[in-house]
């Protein structure tokens, strides 16, 4: 586990010191060795690669990065789990290595099976590759997106990290906010990949690679892998009770696999059914007490005591601590650092919490996500079952007078109903669709930002991009598998991976995935739709596996998760933050903003008066980004 980043220029005209700078910007994602290496082909361009390492496989300097082999020179974040396996079969084509970590192997497998070689990697990764008998430069991202990696390419320059502020450093740089992209954010509260706020900067979406071919200038990326294509194919046969053995059974493998360290390796607990789920497994067989953390908060969700009777239950090795709202408070101010592109998600506040918690003591911690897109266990499928059910009910004739009726009752209603004047208009609009598309429009305005609020905010007309709510999804069979596929591109990468990467990596900390097994999704993935949901139950088959080893009484509750009273803070003890970032002078100062409407919509959220108040929390956020990267 580490941070990565490095350039092509084309120019040579960088100085060896930046790309040390670069690395160094990294520090706090690896803080346990640094290597940066300089190349020039025969054109006379410069290739500059770098790394901060977190030691957890082969401590020892063997695994020391950039790492070279033959004409082969990568540095890699993340972790192949199935390394050993990979290795034996290439010792078997006569491969022999001279350390005991997956980077090597990395290369080997390169030099054997090329391009292609990603195919045969379990893990979490971002790897690069200069391949300097070809010139050209690779980058294949994993395919969950759990590993980041951004890269720029503008006038003479290639540059790629692992996070924005590695860029920042060299000096041609353009940060030039992409308002386009900054519609996204407001819409989403994250900029969904291959976007970034920047022009000319771009995330490799997962499930791709990119190749840059140094000898013609020429960059084109390719997809290896997506989740698309198991929600397309044809549905297993098999029946519940052989289909839930099957899945219990990669659930083992790839718990086991995300053990596999050098160094102490711990398990966040929420007392939820994915985590608690996660540790069942591991702890059933082990007489040594697996180390788990929760923490807990003075005000808002508090997930603990659920947490500590499954660790009583499973006799783990049991951490807990409880926040003070001042505790959590003062995360604020560092969010615009470690995420250094506007993000809008106020649980990165909890999870920076347990990630310190966890690192006290162990290196790497398992995090359960995941399990909500693989198994169907949002509250939102049901509410989207319940909308087309009734959408569908509709006769066809019935719609050109309802649309225009819709729109029209839509027009009527006062700004202060905003959200229900944003459905209302989006139903008209799909009325006249067929029920794919209908359920990917609804599945849309779930998340993004109210049609009033699109109109008002910015001081100039922005288009949206196209993202996975615009992808043609006809092959997927179901809606619900529709909704998943979609919260697998959009919401589980986006937002919640650059959650647990920013907030662990901040600390130092590996986070490991184990829901995110590919070989899981793609078999969950052609289960029946009824294995994992139906009206009654959520994430059928996932309890069904977790009972066989914790009581049902300790786990049958309302979904939940990390909720602070982040509102209430802000018209109270955080009032401050409102007046330093979203007062008049502050707010103009970006040319971004429609100033008038911000300034209406902050006395409304005063007076307690707002009905949307998401807009007020990324406001906030992106005005704070902005002051610490920009202005």
């Amino acid at each position: 586990m580490c941070g990565i980043t490095g350039y092509i220029d084309f120019s040579s005209s960088t100085p060896p010191e930046t790309l040390i700078s670069m690395v160094n910007a990294l520090h706090h994602r690896g803080p346990d060795d640094k290597g940066h290496e300089i190349f020039h082909n025969r054109q006379g361009t410069t290739i500059g690669l770098g790394q901060t390492r977190l030691s957890i496989l082969d401590l020892t300097s063997a695994g020391h990065q950039p790492m070279s082999y033959k004409d082969l020179c990568t540095v890699f974040n993340g972790e192949i789990y199935n390394f050993k396996e990979i290795r034996k079969e290439l010792e078997g084509f006569g491969h022999r290595f001279i350390s005991n970590s997956d980077t090597e192997v990395i290369l080997h497998a390169y030099e054997q099976w090329g391009p292609e070689f990603v195919h045969r990697l379990v893990g979490m990764f971002v790897i690069v590759i200069y391949d300097k008998a070809l010139d050209k430069l690779l980058i294949y991202r994993d395919r969950a997106g759990v590993k980041p990696i951004f890269y720029y390419w503008h006038d003479g320059l290639f540059m790629f990290a692992s996070e924005l502020k590695s860029l920042f450093i060299h000096s041609r740089f353009q940060s030039e906010i992409d308002r386009n992209a900054l519609l996204l954010y407001f819409d989403f509260g994250y900029i969904p990949s291959p976007y970034s706020i920047f022009q000319h900067t771009f995330k490799v979406e997962p499930g791709k690679f990119l190749v840059l071919d140094i000898k013609k200038k020429e960059l084109f990326l390719e997809r290896y892998w997506t989740i698309d294509d198991f929600y397309s194919k044809a549905k297993y046969s098999f029946d519940y009770h052989e289909a839930k053995e099957r899945v219990k059974d990669l659930l083992i493998k790839s718990c086991d696999y995300r053990m596999v360290a050098d160094v102490p390796v711990g398990i966040f607990l929420s007392g939820g059914y994915d985590s608690s789920t996660v540790t069942a497994l591991l702890q059933k067989d082990k007489t040594e007490q697996l180390k788990t953390f929760t923490i807990g908060f003075e005000e808002g969700n508090n997930e603990a005591p659920y947490a500590k009777k499954i660790a009583q239950y499973l006799g783990t090795d049991h951490s807990e601590y409880t926040f003070t709202t001042r505790e959590a408070q003062d995360i604020i101010p560092e969010l615009s650092y470690y995420y250094d592109e506007p993000f809008a998600d106020s649980s990165a506040i909890p999870t920076k919490l347990v990630s310190k918690l966890a690192r006290n003591r162990v290196k790497v911690a398992l995090s359960a996500d995941g399990g909500d897109e693989l198994f169907a266990g949002y509250t939102d499928y049901s509410k989207l079952d319940k909308q087309l059910e009734f959408l569908n009910k509709i006769p066809v004739q019935l719609n050109f007078v309802l649309r225009p009726s819709l729109l029209f009752i839509s027009g009527l209603l006062s700004n202060s109903h905003s959200e229900i004047k944003h459905k209302l208009r989006s139903v008209a609009i799909t009325l006249n669709s067929n029920k794919i598309k209908r359920a990917i429009e609804l599945r849309r305005v779930s998340y993004s930002l109210p049609h009033y609020y699109h109109k008002n905010l910015f001081s100039s007309v922005l288009n949206r991009y196209k993202t996975k709510y615009d992808d043609e999804l006809s092959n997927i069979g179901s809606v619900l598998e529709i909704a998943l596929a979609i919260d697998y591109d959009m919401y589980l990468q986006n937002d919640i991976m650059t959650k647990v990467d920013r907030a662990s990596m901040s600390v130092s900390l590996e986070g490991r995935e184990p829901l995110l097994d590919h070989r899981l999704f793609e078999f969950v993935a052609q289960l029946p739709n009824e294995y994992k949901y139906n009206r009654l139950e959520t994430k059928r088959i996932l309890k069904d596996i977790s009972h066989e080893y914790i009581p049902k009484e300790l786990l049958e509750r309302p979904k939940a998760g990390f909720s602070l009273p982040i509102y209430n803070w802000l018209r109270g003890d955080l009032q401050y933050l409102i007046d330093e970032y979203l007062d008049e002078k502050s707010i103009s100062e970006s040319n971004l903003f429609n100033t008038d409407f911000v300034r209406e919509q902050v006395i409304l959220f005063n007076k307690d008066r707002f009905h949307y108040k998401p807009i007020i929390w990324k406001l906030l956020m992106f005005q704070m980004w902005y002051r610490r990267w920009i202005k």
